[in-house]
């Protein structure tokens, strides 16, 4: 398995399903809040927003939430004013890790990413020291169910995209991040609103990972995960899937 994707797609031990309801809408509400005070408080006209309020519909929040939440940024509230911060470093095995934040405390919240990291065997790198092993992309994201391969790739085609990765469960439209909204808009005429539409980053180059570093590995994976103040974590590892079935059982 190749962690080309966020961490909960891997679904080791927990999936993202399994995760405390409130966690996840803890960082959700940060999503909006700064979306919603980075630009206008509609939907129609920050595309920041309306991806932070398709997230919030695919974790079932309730609506007077997002609505307080969205309220609450375009207010500017204080107490609410979180800033994104990207920290790089490596995991077990060198593997090259991305987290990104929404902090509203630079000193916690890197002190929290260094010590995960030094407690698995890795280290925080500068800002660019692994970014470089990654592209960054635009990728917007359906169920399976929605269409078939073929029919998602001539859309995706037409919508101009540069890549779709279908699967049993989704369907992963990827292109060039200046390029995302208009992808998504069009796939949403035609398939109505995707589960996703951000931007991630995809590995250029990825690190096998032997079975006794992968357990390692994923442990510091979920710690990350669990942090409030991380939004998203990206890992260029590759795991076979009989190491996966050896730690998984």
């Amino acid at each position: 398995m190749a962690g080309h994707s966020q961490f909960k797609n891997i679904m080791y031990r927990k999936g993202a399903q399994d995760k405390k309801r409130a966690k996840v809408f803890t960082k959700i509400i940060r999503k909006l809040t700064t979306a919603a005070r980075s630009g206008l408080p509609d939907v129609n006209a920050n595309p920041r927003l309306r991806a932070a309020v398709m997230a919030a519909k695919q974790a079932n929040m309730p609506k007077d939430t997002v609505d307080r939440a969205i309220k609450r940024g375009a207010g500017g509230a204080d107490g609410d004013n979180y800033e994104e911060v990207r920290y790089e470093g490596y995991g077990p095995g060198g593997v090259a890790v991305i987290i990104e934040t929404l902090t509203d405390n630079r000193n916690r919240t890197a002190s929290d990413v260094r010590a995960a990291l030094t407690k698995a065997g890795g280290n925080l790198g500068e800002t660019n020291s692994v970014s470089f092993m990654f592209d960054r992309l635009g990728q917007v994201t359906y169920p399976a169910s929605v269409a078939d391969a073929d029919q998602m790739f001539e859309a995706a085609v037409e919508a101009g995209a540069d890549n779709v990765e279908s699967g049993e469960e989704e369907h992963a439209v990827t292109c060039a991040p200046d390029t995302l909204n208009a992808v998504r808009d069009a796939l949403e005429q035609r398939f109505g609103p995707p589960a996703s539409a951000r931007l991630v980053w995809r590995p250029k180059i990825l690190a096998p990972v032997a079975a006794d570093v992968a357990e390692a590995l994923f442990k510091l994976l979920e710690a990350l995960e669990d942090s409030d103040d991380v939004q998203n974590v990206y890992a260029n590892f590759d795991v076979s899937d009989d190491v996966m079935a050896r730690i998984s059982a």
